[in-house]
């Protein structure tokens, strides 16, 4: 039977989904340290995953709430930034990526780049150059919060034998640190200073604990957040900051002189 390394984190059963919720198979929420839900702005997909938008308050930290939704353990693999959230590695939200597990109808948070078993570093909202991303040179998903979620193999052996904890021995290989080496991020484009990023953040107390898990081969939900400053949102129209669009010129009509041709 195909097993790979998980993370297992401490479950309970979550409240009542709310309009900050977003997801089918789980509910996911982003919460900041107050206890606040900030708001999602669902946008349309081509495909069938599910997308939102959501306002990024610089030097903030958060937390992403996933509740599972099935009456089955899932495997759920998160990115931020394109950096799976666990191993720091880049991931494609693959099954054999490193990934929490949520009991049947089972809530985790998860707040923090994963250290090792005992401790993770802080999620915080910041620009691109101070992000965790960044440190690696990896900007190809940023301000990204991603998840996907696989279900778990239904077998014919007892649930217990599939939820045993892998032997400690084992499960002290599994983690090594992720402090983010040195590097010359330089001068930022405008356009990239405008973009937010997530920052590697304080340390803090956060046990979890390997086990065995064999997830199915697809899918069954993917989501993406892409975090915004206000700003930015304003001017996607993303959210209504009662600044009117500019009106699209009319050639017809709009005064003007004749520019140089292309190329002089």
């Amino acid at each position: 039977m195909k097993t790979i390394a998980v993370m297992l984190m401490v479950v309970g059963i979550a409240s009542v989904a709310g309009a900050g919720a977003i997801g089918d198979a789980v509910e996911v929420r982003i919460r900041n340290d107050s206890g606040r839900e900030l708001p999602l702005y669902p946008v349309a997909a081509r495909t069938a995953d599910r997308r939102a938008y959501l306002e990024a308050v610089k030097g903030e930290q958060y937390r992403i709430v996933v509740r599972n939704r099935l009456n089955r353990r899932v495997g759920v693999v998160v990115a931020v930034d394109g950096r799976n959230i666990i191993s720091g590695e880049k991931s494609r939200l693959k099954n054999t990526e490193r990934m929490y597990i949520l009991e049947p109808y089972g809530e985790g948070e998860y707040s923090g780049w994963r250290a090792n078993l005992e401790r993770i570093n802080r999620f915080y909202f910041t620009d691109v150059a101070d992000s965790y991303a960044a440190a690696f040179r990896d900007e190809s998903a940023m301000g990204v919060v991603a998840l996907a979620v696989y279900p778990e193999i239904q077998r014919h052996e007892p649930q217990a034998e599939l939820s045993r904890p892998a032997p400690e021995a084992q499960s002290s290989t599994l983690y090594k640190s992720m402090k983010s080496p040195a590097a010359d991020r330089g001068a930022l484009p405008s356009a990239r200073m405008e973009s937010a990023g997530t920052g590697y953040g304080r340390e803090e107390y956060s046990p979890a604990r390997t086990v065995a898990f064999d997830p199915e081969r697809r899918a069954v939900e993917r989501l993406f957040l892409k975090y915004e400053w206000h700003a930015t949102l304003c001017r996607k129209g993303v959210i209504d900051c009662g600044i009117p669009a500019p009106l699209p010129r009319n050639r017809f009509w709009d005064d003007g002189f004749a520019p140089p041709p292309p190329g002089r």
